[in-house]
Protein backbone atom coordinates (compact mmCIF):
# COMPACT_ATOMS: atom_id res chain seq x y z
CA UNK A 1 0.00 0.00 0.00
CA UNK A 2 3.10 2.48 1.11
CA UNK A 3 4.69 1.20 -2.29
CA UNK A 4 1.48 2.46 -4.56
CA UNK A 5 1.03 5.97 -2.73
CA UNK A 6 4.65 6.58 -3.15
CA UNK A 7 4.71 5.71 -7.11
CA UNK A 8 1.18 7.84 -7.63
CA UNK A 9 3.12 10.78 -5.65
CA UNK A 10 6.68 10.86 -7.63
CA UNK A 11 5.63 8.97 -10.79
CA UNK A 12 6.95 11.44 -13.36
CA UNK A 13 6.49 9.70 -17.34
CA UNK A 14 9.11 12.40 -18.91
CA UNK A 15 11.95 11.52 -16.57
CA UNK A 16 15.19 8.91 -17.65
CA UNK A 17 17.13 6.76 -16.55
CA UNK A 18 16.36 3.67 -14.23
CA UNK A 19 12.94 3.51 -12.29
CA UNK A 20 12.78 4.32 -8.91
CA UNK A 21 12.69 1.71 -6.06
CA UNK A 22 9.61 1.79 -3.99
CA UNK A 23 11.41 -0.33 -1.67
CA UNK A 24 14.35 2.49 -1.22
CA UNK A 25 11.50 5.33 -1.36
CA UNK A 26 9.83 3.50 1.64
CA UNK A 27 13.69 3.03 3.90
CA UNK A 28 14.42 6.53 3.30
CA UNK A 29 10.70 8.21 4.39
CA UNK A 30 10.77 5.69 7.07
CA UNK A 31 14.28 6.84 8.03
CA UNK A 32 13.16 10.53 8.14
CA UNK A 33 10.81 9.60 10.53
CA UNK A 34 12.62 7.46 12.93
CA UNK A 35 15.38 10.95 12.76
CA UNK A 36 12.85 13.14 13.55
CA UNK A 37 11.68 11.79 16.57
CA UNK A 38 15.15 11.39 17.62
CA UNK A 39 17.11 14.04 16.24
CA UNK A 40 14.86 17.13 16.15
CA UNK A 41 14.37 19.16 12.98
CA UNK A 42 17.23 21.56 13.69
CA UNK A 43 19.57 18.27 14.01
CA UNK A 44 18.12 16.13 11.01
CA UNK A 45 20.48 15.88 8.00
CA UNK A 46 20.18 14.74 4.05
CA UNK A 47 23.12 12.85 5.36
CA UNK A 48 21.94 11.48 8.33
CA UNK A 49 18.87 10.21 6.45
CA UNK A 50 20.60 8.58 3.69
CA UNK A 51 22.55 6.54 6.04
CA UNK A 52 20.23 5.34 8.27
CA UNK A 53 18.20 4.34 5.41
CA UNK A 54 21.01 2.29 3.67
CA UNK A 55 21.50 4.67 0.31
CA UNK A 56 23.68 6.78 -1.45
CA UNK A 57 23.11 10.60 -0.71
CA UNK A 58 22.87 11.16 -4.42
CA UNK A 59 19.98 8.56 -4.18
CA UNK A 60 18.53 10.65 -1.87
CA UNK A 61 18.86 14.32 -3.51
CA UNK A 62 17.65 12.74 -6.79
CA UNK A 63 14.31 12.31 -5.49
CA UNK A 64 13.91 15.25 -3.26
CA UNK A 65 15.94 18.47 -3.09
CA UNK A 66 15.55 19.86 0.08
CA UNK A 67 15.08 18.53 3.61
CA UNK A 68 11.81 20.49 3.64
CA UNK A 69 10.83 18.25 0.73
CA UNK A 70 11.65 15.25 2.45
CA UNK A 71 10.17 16.08 5.31
CA UNK A 72 6.84 16.94 4.21
CA UNK A 73 6.29 13.59 1.56
CA UNK A 74 7.62 11.59 4.81
CA UNK A 75 4.22 13.38 6.77
CA UNK A 76 2.39 12.91 3.38
CA UNK A 77 2.51 9.45 2.88
CA UNK A 78 0.96 8.73 6.98
CA UNK A 79 -1.79 10.89 6.35
CA UNK A 80 -2.44 8.62 2.91
CA UNK A 81 -3.04 5.83 5.05
CA UNK A 82 -6.35 7.85 5.95
CA UNK A 83 -9.73 6.17 4.66
CA UNK A 84 -13.50 7.09 4.52
CA UNK A 85 -15.08 4.35 5.10
CA UNK A 86 -19.17 3.43 4.21
CA UNK A 87 -20.41 3.05 7.51
CA UNK A 88 -23.51 3.26 6.82
CA UNK A 89 -24.51 7.16 7.93
CA UNK A 90 -23.24 10.45 7.75
CA UNK A 91 -22.41 10.50 11.28
CA UNK A 92 -20.70 7.01 11.24
CA UNK A 93 -18.05 7.76 8.26
CA UNK A 94 -17.00 11.11 10.07
CA UNK A 95 -16.53 9.09 13.48
CA UNK A 96 -14.38 7.07 11.82
CA UNK A 97 -12.14 9.33 10.44
CA UNK A 98 -11.65 11.14 13.33
CA UNK A 99 -10.73 8.02 15.05
CA UNK A 100 -8.32 7.21 12.58
CA UNK A 101 -6.66 10.60 12.50
CA UNK A 102 -6.61 11.15 16.18
CA UNK A 103 -4.69 7.73 16.13
CA UNK A 104 -2.30 8.82 13.83
CA UNK A 105 -1.59 11.92 15.68
CA UNK A 106 -0.30 9.85 18.36
CA UNK A 107 2.01 8.10 16.81
CA UNK A 108 5.65 9.69 17.94
CA UNK A 109 6.67 10.20 14.32
CA UNK A 110 3.54 12.23 13.18
CA UNK A 111 3.27 14.02 16.26
CA UNK A 112 7.26 14.99 15.66
CA UNK A 113 7.17 15.80 12.31
CA UNK A 114 3.86 17.38 11.79
CA UNK A 115 4.84 20.10 14.51
CA UNK A 116 8.36 20.23 13.12
CA UNK A 117 6.68 21.01 9.22
CA UNK A 118 4.01 23.49 10.36
CA UNK A 119 6.50 25.39 12.82
CA UNK A 120 9.25 25.61 10.37
CA UNK A 121 6.36 26.53 7.48
CA UNK A 122 5.84 30.17 9.12
CA UNK A 123 9.15 30.74 7.77
CA UNK A 124 9.25 29.41 4.75
CA UNK A 125 6.53 30.01 2.08
CA UNK A 126 7.62 27.42 -0.10
CA UNK A 127 7.18 24.58 2.90
CA UNK A 128 3.38 25.94 2.99
CA UNK A 129 2.82 25.41 -0.16
CA UNK A 130 4.12 22.00 -0.32
CA UNK A 131 2.09 21.06 2.83
CA UNK A 132 -1.04 22.79 1.36
CA UNK A 133 -0.44 20.28 -1.93
CA UNK A 134 1.16 17.02 -0.87
CA UNK A 135 -1.13 17.00 2.50
CA UNK A 136 -4.16 19.24 2.52
CA UNK A 137 -5.17 19.10 -0.85
CA UNK A 138 -4.91 15.29 -1.04
CA UNK A 139 -6.87 15.28 2.64
CA UNK A 140 -9.71 17.31 1.46
CA UNK A 141 -10.67 14.64 -0.79
CA UNK A 142 -12.13 12.73 1.80
CA UNK A 143 -14.38 15.32 2.18
CA UNK A 144 -15.46 15.45 -0.64
CA UNK A 145 -15.91 11.38 -0.94
CA UNK A 146 -18.01 11.46 2.20
CA UNK A 147 -20.30 14.26 1.22
CA UNK A 148 -21.30 12.72 -2.45
CA UNK A 149 -21.77 9.66 -0.13
CA UNK A 150 -24.04 11.75 1.59
CA UNK A 151 -25.61 13.63 -0.47
CA UNK A 152 -26.53 9.79 -2.16
CA UNK A 153 -28.10 8.64 0.55
CA UNK A 154 -30.43 11.75 0.97
CA UNK A 155 -28.58 13.17 4.25
CA UNK A 156 -27.23 15.91 2.48
CA UNK A 157 -28.62 18.27 0.10
CA UNK A 158 -26.49 18.69 -3.24
CA UNK A 159 -24.78 22.12 -3.96
CA UNK A 160 -25.79 23.33 -7.35
CA UNK A 161 -22.66 26.11 -7.27
CA UNK A 162 -19.21 24.58 -7.68
CA UNK A 163 -17.96 27.19 -5.57
CA UNK A 164 -19.57 26.99 -2.81
CA UNK A 165 -19.60 23.21 -2.71
CA UNK A 166 -15.77 24.06 -2.64
CA UNK A 167 -15.88 26.64 -0.44
CA UNK A 168 -17.83 23.82 2.22
CA UNK A 169 -15.66 21.12 1.73
CA UNK A 170 -12.40 23.38 2.54
CA UNK A 171 -14.69 24.45 5.75
CA UNK A 172 -15.90 21.08 6.82
CA UNK A 173 -12.09 19.85 6.36
CA UNK A 174 -10.71 22.84 8.26
CA UNK A 175 -13.25 22.16 11.61
CA UNK A 176 -12.55 19.03 11.45
CA UNK A 177 -8.86 19.17 11.31
CA UNK A 178 -8.61 22.12 13.12
CA UNK A 179 -10.36 20.35 16.40
CA UNK A 180 -8.55 17.17 16.03
CA UNK A 181 -5.39 18.62 16.13
CA UNK A 182 -5.87 21.46 18.61
CA UNK A 183 -7.68 18.35 20.96
CA UNK A 184 -4.27 15.43 20.36
CA UNK A 185 -1.24 18.27 19.88
CA UNK A 186 -2.19 21.38 22.24
CA UNK A 187 -4.69 20.56 24.77
CA UNK A 188 -2.99 16.69 24.95
CA UNK A 189 -6.24 15.54 25.54
CA UNK A 190 -7.69 12.06 24.10
CA UNK A 191 -10.00 11.60 20.99
CA UNK A 192 -11.60 8.31 22.42
CA UNK A 193 -15.22 7.40 20.80
CA UNK A 194 -17.18 9.50 22.91
CA UNK A 195 -15.33 12.94 22.23
CA UNK A 196 -15.69 11.78 18.14
CA UNK A 197 -19.17 11.13 19.03
CA UNK A 198 -20.04 14.34 20.51
CA UNK A 199 -17.78 16.20 17.93
CA UNK A 200 -19.33 14.36 15.17
CA UNK A 201 -23.28 15.45 16.11
CA UNK A 202 -22.28 19.01 16.43
CA UNK A 203 -20.80 18.96 13.25
CA UNK A 204 -23.93 16.88 11.56
CA UNK A 205 -26.01 19.57 13.26
CA UNK A 206 -24.47 22.19 11.85
CA UNK A 207 -24.56 20.71 8.12
CA UNK A 208 -28.18 19.92 8.66
CA UNK A 209 -28.12 16.51 7.76
CA UNK A 210 -30.83 14.20 8.16
CA UNK A 211 -29.12 11.78 11.26
CA UNK A 212 -30.52 8.29 10.53
CA UNK A 213 -28.05 6.75 12.78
Amino acid sequence: MVADMLSRRHDNPTRSGRPRSAAADTAILLATRAALVELGWSKLSMGDVAARAGVAKTTLYRRWASKNELVVDAVAVIFDEIEIHDRGSLTADIEGVVLQFAALLERPETKTALMAVVAESTRDDALRDRIRTAIVDRQKGLVVKGRERAQARGELAYESDPEVAARNADLIFDVIAGAVVHRTLVSAEPVDEEWARGFTLLLVAGLGANQGA
